[in-house]
Order: structure tokens, then C-alpha cells, then sequence
């Protein structure tokens, strides 16, 4: 493993002298602690979490074989533990297959199929997937585990429609187009348990779930996409799509809807796609009254940068949006950024899309066709074209061909000279007219892309331009302290706003106190989770409308976490995949447990415990109060700690429960700190 090249893909590069220094090689890597990284020098929290985060998935990463699929990892001799998870599953089988088998030797179609797997095996595990098993012709793949991942879903279907593009260029022969169909379903599964013996162990995954994906692979025309929808409700307006309507499927007892996927939509924002119906903005007027004051300056020429900063769902996005909004016909130019978590390690990657939609390609353009958009977009904002279209040609690979003279440029000389023009386009836009730019989560941006934003908010201060940048706590943002640059952190809501957002989803109708009181209590004002908790209480039947209220269906009972934070919730988990295991003891003590409890019912020695515990709260999973072994720990969210139980499967939280109810009748009963179970067992 490169050290170096592993801190470069996290845009710490600034590290590598230290980690040389201290003789840091790949196996003392996955060892290191925080205060470690401290030792090193890593006095940033930020990226210390960043470094944590990266450090845990090295331990966590299954092994792979060479076509991709996972090799269950034994090395501690403890097989894994199965869990309760949501989960994307994709079937995916080759269109006639039976008639090349009759048609092509053995040995032709043995090299077919391995191509086809290969391929299939790349665009799913790029994609944040893997390969689960290879049924003949057919492909099983999960998206969600071994590690969740906030865009699961989404992810799932681009590599569905990825599969069909890449199989159709496979050489099959004369007159012979290879086909895929794809079926795609998200829900509630046990996965991990180990079927099989030897090579044919696999991890199986079991529930209705990937029965539902492996129907509606079946169902689904050559070369397309087909999705429950379930899925489709998670992916809101990020794709186009056919309505199948509701038909009945093998196997499941009621009636499915179903939808075919035609491609990504052309909504430019990915908050509008996924959050079209939003409730309006509550408890941010003075945060949108300093985002105006600052755009008043920037049309006078005063630049401004806005840093955005909080955690997960708690309205970066809206707030930013909600300026967009007030603007209106007012004139001006906005240029949007998305930063990906997919495409940390793509340069320029937020750029490159941004240009690519603002010139409207397509996926049906000829090469010619698309230079020709892109020349008319560069036109706008630039006189002389002889070094913007070659170098933004080549970053967007869109071929020239002899329109413009080759630029004959070192490879640092062709980065250097990208990033000057992309900020003499943002010149030449705010020259015309006042420009607002917008970057969204630029924890997850690429070093190069950072690169481009420091030349950018350098040069800020004296063009007629606000921009705006989005991102979480992990971040440590470089330009804080610069006269034109102002940071913005984002609180939770008290409980009044709360409550008044919960009536805006509701319509105004009031919903039983007891509901209407757990969802202000767990949600922990945090405005993403108080309008998807209450949008599912309203539509899971467990309230019914009686004019201007809500009324109980049945005794109140907790609520359960909606399907469209479940990823986000379990990729906070996941990315301290270690941790898990003392997550789930955690969550099953409760929203609050003390450092005594959770050492008495963890099966582990205390410096592994209190390490574990350190990662959590470096990744601000759980806050600590007071010093081990008299300290006492809370989960931030509660959410969160849901997340954490609901993976644990029936006779563990029996178990647990157990452990946790003699321990504690024992240490009333005795007042002995001793363990009775190990007493016992001794």
C-alpha cells in the first residue's frame, strides 16, 4: 500500500513527511489512534476525523477476489454477525443466453460470459456496490452492505443503467448485440449469515426484498431498468421514469407498483430532486437576512464567500436554496456545484458536471454536436476561445478533432492552466452580471477541486460575486479568517420551531400529543429528520385524518426510523465499521450509558473499550461527560442509537437485554462492581 498515495486520495497530502518520519507502513496504519495522529502532528480535529474515518474502512474492507466478489474475512476466527438492514438489491441476466449456447462453442461462450461478469463486476463495485453471487448468466449485487452509503439507492440505479451501456460494446460476435435487463428493489433484510461450504460459501441476504429485485429483473424489457416503488420514492426527481402501473408479481401476496427508468433527469439540483415538496424554511430568518446582506454587496462589487456549515439534515441546503428563491427574476447568473462521495478521488468532478448540464448535453450527441454547446457556453463569458475550448474540451473529453490548434502542455502546466480559466470564466460571468456560485458538501470534493476553489475565493473579494459552500463538521475549511469570508454554523431547532415544522408537513392538522411529543423528542431538531418522521407517521396508517386533526389508530408505540434516512443513519455506523459491535451494546443501554455498564456488558478488554469509545466520539456519534471509569456517554441523535438496535437481530437483544437486567438487579441487590455472570462461570 502507498501511504502517500492514501493521503493524497484524502487531501492530506500536507501529512506525508510525518507519516515517513514515523515509520508508518500498512501495517501499523489500521492501529493508529487519535491520540496517535496528535503525536503526528494531525492537530486539526477535522482531519483527524477524516483520517479515523478512512483508517476504520481499512479494517472494515472485505477481501475481494479478482472478479470482485467478497471474500468473507475469518482472520479473527469469529464468523461474522448477521444484522438487520435496509438494503438496495439488483438482479441483473444476460438477454438470451440459451440462444448463444446453441449458437457458439463452449470455449467462445465461456469468454461472453467472463466479459460480461467482468464488466458487470466493475460498474457495481465502482458504483459502491459488490458482487454478491454469479447465477450463470445473471448477477446478484447488494448496495448497503458490507458499509451503507447515503445514496445506496441512487447508486444502484446508475450502474443498472451503466450495465446496459457497457454490455451492449462487449464483442458478441457478428450481428450480435449482447441485452441486460435489471431489476432493482430496497427493504428490510437479515443479511450475513454464511450459507454454503468452501468456495460456494456466500453471505446470504434474506427476506422478500431480493425475491422482489429477482422478479422484477424478470419482468423487465431487453435493456431496461425496472425499480419497486419503494425505490422509487427514495429517489425523489434524481431520475426520469414510466409508470408500469401496479401488477402482480410472483411471490408477493399483494399487488407491486412499478416504474422503468429512463435516465437522469435534468433537475440541476439535487435538493429540488430529492426534496421537491419541502416544507418552508422555520427559525433561519437571521442567517437568510446576512446571506442577502452579503449578495447587496457583491452586486456592488464586493465579493463575499458564506461558509455553511452543519451536520447531516439540518438545512444547509434549504437555507442556500431559499436565497435562490428570494432572488427571482432578479438578474444575475448562478452556477451550481455537487460534490459526491463517489467521486472524492475524480478531479474536478463538481466542475465537470456543472458544465456539462449548463452546455445541455446529451446522451444521444455527436461528439461535433457536444463541442458546439460547449463552445457556445465558454462564449458567454469568454472573447478569446483558442485556450478555453481545448483545455475544457479535453477536461469534459470532447475531441476537438482540427477545429483548434493542439495545446502542447506538460501535464502540471495543463492542470495550472485549467484552473486559471475556469476562474477567468467566472470573471468574465460576473463582468456581465452579478454571478452566484453555490458548492454543496465539499467535505466530499476532490483535492484538485480544492485547488481550484482557493484560486477562486482569492480572487472573490473584488468581482461582483457571492459564493456560498456547504459542508459538515469533519471539514476544516482553509479560508476561514480572510476578510471576505464569513462562516455560518447551523444549530438545531428548539422545540417551538420543531413543533411548528411538524404542522407545516401535517397541513396544519394536529397530530395525538403523544405522536406529535416523540417526534420532537427523537428527532433533536434536526429539520430533515422532524419532516421525514412526520410525513411516515402520516402515511404509515398508525394515524387517521379527522378533519382538522389526526387521530390514533391504536395505542401509541415507538416510532420506527422512516426508510429514507435508514442509509444515512447506518453510513454513519458503517464508516466506523469496528465500532459497531460496541454501538449496538450502546444503543441497547439507551440514549445515555455509563462508562461502568457498558464495560461490564462489552466482552473486552479496556484498553480496546476505551478505544472503540474514542473513535464514537471523534466522529461525534456519542458525546462524552466526565473522565473513564467515571464517565458517562449520549448518543447525539436519537435517532442515531435507533439505527444501531434496529441491526441487531432478535436473540442478541435478548441476549443483551439479559446481560444488561442481571447486571444491573445484581449491582443493586450486592453493591459489588464484580460481574456475576464471569463469577458464575469461574
Amino acid at each position: 500500500m502507498d501511504i502517500c498515495a492514501w493521503l493524497r486520495g484524502l487531501g492530506l497530502e500536507r501529512y506525508e513527511q510525518a507519516f515517513r518520519d514515523n515509520a508508518i507502513d500498512e501495517a501499523i496504519l489500521p492501529k493508529l489512534t487519535a491520540e496517535d495522529l496528535k503525536d503526528l502532528g494531525v492537530t486539526a480535529v477535522g482531519h483527524r476525523r477524516i483520517l479515523l474515518d478512512a483508517i476504520a474502512g481499512l479494517r472494515a474492507e472485505p477481501l475481494r477476489t479478482a472478479d470482485h466478489s467478497v471474500v468473507p474475512d475469518r482472520s479473527s476466527g469469529k464468523a461474522p454477525e448477521a444484522e438487520r438492514r435496509q438494503l438496495t438489491v439488483m438482479f441483473a441476466d444476460l438477454v438470451g443466453s440459451t440462444a448463444l449456447s446453441a449458437r457458439l462453442d463452449p470455449e467462445e461462450l465461456r469468454d461472453i460470459i467472463g466479459a460480461y461478469h467482468r464488466r458487470c463486476a466493475e460498474v457495481i463495485s465502482g458504483s459502491g456496490g459488490f458482487v454478491a453471487k454469479y447465477l450463470g448468466d445473471g448477477v446478484l449485487a447488494y448496495f448497503g452492505y458490507p458499509q451503507a452509503h447515503e445514496e445506496d439507492a441512487e447508486q444502484a440505479v446508475r450502474a443498472g443503467l451503466a450495465l446496459i451501456e457497457v454490455v451492449a460494446k462487449l464483442d458478441a460476435g457478428p450481428a450480435t448485440s449482447l441485452q441486460v435487463r435489471v431489476g432493482i428493489a430496497t427493504g428490510l433484510v437479515v443479511v450475513g449469515d454464511l450459507l454454503g461450504e468452501g468456495a460456494a460459501q456466500e453471505q446470504a441476504v434474506i427476506g422478500e426484498t431480493p425475491n422482489l429485485a429477482a422478479r422484477l429483473q424478470g419482468l423487465a424489457e431487453p435493456n431496461t431498468v425496472v425499480i419497486a416503488d419503494g425505490t422509487r420514492r427514495m429517489l425523489g426527481g434524481l431520475f426520469d421514469y414510466c409508470d408500469l402501473g401496479t401488477l402482480p408479481v410472483a411471490g408477493i401476496d399483494y399487488p407491486v407498483q412499478l416504474w422503468r427508468v429512463l435516465g437522469a433527469s435534468l433537475i440541476g439540483s439535487r435538493f429540488e430532486a430529492l426534496r421537491a415538496t419541502s416544507t418552508p424554511l422555520i427559525g433561519r430568518e437571521e442567517e437568510i437576512a446576512l446571506l442577502t446582506r452579503r449578495w447587496e454587496r457583491a452586486k456592488a462589487g464586493d465579493g463575499s464567500v458564506v461558509l455553511i456549515v452543519g451536520e447531516p439534515g439540518i438545512g444547509k441546503s434549504r437555507i442556500a436554496q431559499t436565497l435562490l428563491e428570494q432572488l427571482g427574476e432578479e438578474p444575475h447568473t448562478r452556477l451550481r456545484y455537487f460534490c459526491s462521495p463517489h467521486h472524492q478521488h475524480s478531479a474536478l468532478y463538481p466542475s465537470i458536471t456543472q458544465l456539462e448540464q449548463a452546455a445541455g448535453f446529451r446522451r444521444e450527441d455527436t461528439a461535433e454536436t457536444r463541442l458546439d454547446k460547449l463552445v457556445a457556453v465558454l462564449a458567454v463569458a469568454n472573447q478569446e476561445l483558442s485556450e478555453a475550448v481545448p483545455l475544457l474540451a479535453d477536461l469534459l473529453s470532447v475531441p476537438i478533432a482540427d477545429r483548434y490548434p493542439p495545446l502542447n502542455f506538460t501535464p502540471q502546466k495543463r492542470k495550472q492552466k485549467t484552473l486559471q480559466m475556469q476562474v477567468a470564466q467566472v470573471e468574465g460571468l460576473a463582468a456581465r452580471q452579478p454571478l452566484l456560485m453555490l458548492w454543496e458538501d465539499i467535505h466530499w470534493s476532490d483535492p484538485t477541486t480544492l485547488e481550484s476553489l482557493d484560486l477562486l475565493i482569492d480572487r472573490a473579494a473584488t468581482l461582483r460575486v457571492l459564493i456560498i459552500l456547504t459542508f459538515r463538521p469533519e471539514f476544516t475549511p482553509p479560508w476561514i479568517g480572510r476578510p471576505h469570508v464569513t462562516l455560518l454554523s447551523l444549530n438545531r431547532l428548539p422545540p417551538r420551531h420543531r413543533a411548528e415544522m411538524i404542522a407545516h408537513v401535517t397541513g396544519g392538522k394536529t397530530l395525538p400529543p403523544e405522536i406529535a411529543n416523540q417526534i420532537i423528542d427523537r428527532t433533536d431538531g434536526v429539520p430533515l429528520f422532524i419532516e421525514e418522521l412526520t410525513k411516515s407517521v402520516v402515511e404509515s396508517g398508525w394515524v387517521t385524518d379527522a378533519g382538522d386533526h389526526y387521530s390514533m389508530n391504536g395505542p401509541a408505540v415507538p416510532l420506527a426510523i422512516p426508510t429514507t434516512l435508514q442509509a444515512s443513519l447506518l453510513a454513519r455506523l458503517d464508516r466506523l465499521a469496528p465500532t459497531r459491535e460496541v454501538a449496538q451494546i450502546a444503543a441497547t443501554l439507551g440514549r445515555q450509558f455509563s462508562h461502568e455498564l457498558i464495560s461490564a456488558v462489552a466482552d473486552m478488554s479496556q484498553p480496546q473499550l476505551e478505544g472503540i469509545l474514542e473513535q464514537l466520539i471523534c466522529a461525534e456519534l456519542v458525546f462524552r461527560r466526565g473522565t473513564p471509569p467515571d464517565a458517562t456517554y449520549t448518543f447525539k441523535h436519537a435517532l442515531v442509537q435507533d439505527a444501531a438496535y434496529s441491526t441487531l437481530l432478535r436473540p442478541r437483544r435478548q441476549q443483551l437485554h439479559g446481560r444488561i437486567t442481571i447486571l444491573v438487579f445484581w449491582r443493586k441487590r450486592t453493591g459489588e462492581r464484580t460481574d456475576p455472570l464471569k463469577r458464575s462461570a469461574c
